[in-house]
């Protein structure tokens, strides 16, 4: 026993214990005077006060003290429940000083006195769920973020020969979520995407939207016919969808150089933005009804072939950008706007469109937007350079931060630019 107490003859000097929480130098009464007055809310505090202040400068009397109340309620609505109590217990004090000083100990007193506790409790009590809420919606916030990014995936600046830009804002700007989708992947059959819109909002929306996407990515590297991919992702939602349920969606693909294949259903045309400046809508032949919605029609959805060289750019977007409103309920004018903002920076004129679009409809937009550009880069031009955090365009990226090239010696598209239409069998 002796040995547990004695390392090898050398007794370690006891110091004295220090209290936890008071460093050097600090007494440990002015510390827990500072760490109150840390958690005290000044503007309760400020109120409670004034009060105080008026009851004495007014004429004898308890009119003024159940205004203390205020203290408290008002902190329920900025601070936590320690705050509270705080606020309440300065009110108490100072309410129970000056009823004894004006009127003297009484009911009325005890009653004011009362009331104020019984406010006092309330008020922390609904401080404390105001917090709870919080902490869910914060839980909410991150859920549906992180599901969000589950079914948008990055799209990377360069995909093969394009350049790609995204931009997304969603109407549900509390869960940050929302019903457009859109992606791009590289197959054997070329670089093939997407762009749609959900009808609804909300996680329903979401959850439509990574059933579409998951469809997508498959279908578009097992199947070579563009139609084919646009067909299983049909069948997949006939299975799936509600009656009333259905998603808007451009379906674009790139089998060849100089060639774009686009399946329109039901969604807001695409626009052709050449590399001389010119925007075309690119309309489809035959219209074809959103997806899930196959069985009211009896024909296919039609396939558009369109011209499509070096320097040219294509524009596609969800209804929540054509259909935003100002003040005077007036519509944005999307393609008058993107002819003012032509660049060989896909992220440059998305950037502009964006910031454009929000100031239109006054900082916050009612419907779900989103807007992706592709543009074929020229030979021999150079891949741009960015930082690894901004390879990817994700959605709300910033914009332009290099220089493109205007590629001048490569073949001008503008002839011919009409759609010419090809319909095939699903």
């Amino acid at each position: 026993m002796r040995q547990a107490g004695d390392h090898g003859g050398k007794r370690r000097p006891l110091r004295p214990l220090r209290k936890s929480g008071a460093g050097p130098g600090v007494p440990v009464p002015s510390r827990a005077v500072s760490q109150l007055a840390a958690g005290m809310p000044v503007a309760p505090v400020l109120i409670v006060s004034g009060v105080a202040l008026v009851a004495v400068c007014a004429d004898p009397g308890m009119f003024w003290l159940p205004l203390l109340a205020a203290g408290p309620a008002l902190a329920a609505s900025t601070n936590g429940p320690r705050g509270v109590l705080y606020v309440g217990l300065l009110a108490v004090v100072l309410g129970a000083a000056l009823g004894v000083r004006e009127a003297g100990p009484g009911h009325e007193l005890v009653a004011m006195l009362a009331a104020l506790l019984a406010v006092t409790l309330a008020s922390a009590l609904s401080s404390a769920l105001r917090g709870r809420r919080e902490r869910v919606l914060a839980a909410v916030r991150s859920v549906a973020e992180a599901a969000q990014h589950a079914v948008l995936k990055p799209i990377p600046r360069t995909v093969g020969p394009f350049r790609v830009a995204v931009r997304y804002s969603a109407a549900a700007a509390e869960a940050r979520i929302g019903g457009d989708l859109y992606a791009l992947v590289s197959t054997p059959h070329g670089v093939r995407l997407i762009v749609g819109d959900v009808r609804g909002k909300g996680l329903p929306a979401v959850e439509i939207a990574a059933l579409v996407l998951g469809v997508f990515r498959e279908a578009a590297y097992d199947e070579p016919d563009l139609l084919a991919v646009v067909g299983r992702i049909e069948r997949s939602l006939a299975r799936n969808l509600g009656p009333d349920d259905f998603v808007t969606a451009v379906v674009v693909g790139h089998p060849h150089a100089g060639q774009l294949e686009v399946v329109n259903c039901g969604h807001a045309s695409p626009l052709l933005i050449s590399r001389s400046g010119d925007v075309v809508a690119v309309e489809a032949a035959r219209p074809a009804p959103p997806l899930g919605l196959r069985a009211l029609v009896a024909e296919p959805p039609c396939l558009e072939t369109l011209p499509f060289s070096e320097g040219d750019q294509l524009l596609l977007y969800t209804d929540g950008v054509i259909e935003a409103r100002d003040r005077a309920r007036e519509f944005y004018p999307l393609a008058e706007r993107v002819a003012c903002h032509v660049s060989d920076e896909p992220e440059h004129i998305l950037s502009a469109v964006h910031d454009e679009l929000l100031a239109h409809v006054g900082g916050r937009l009612h419907d779900d937007a989103a807007l992706l550009l592709l543009r074929m880069q020229a030979v021999g031009e150079p891949v741009p350079t960015a930082s690894k955090a901004r390879e990817k365009a994700v959605p709300e990226t910033a914009g332009q931060d290099q220089d493109g090239q205007d590629g001048q010696d490569g073949k001008d598209g503008k002839d011919g630019r009409e759609a010419v239409p090809v319909v095939s069998r699903s």
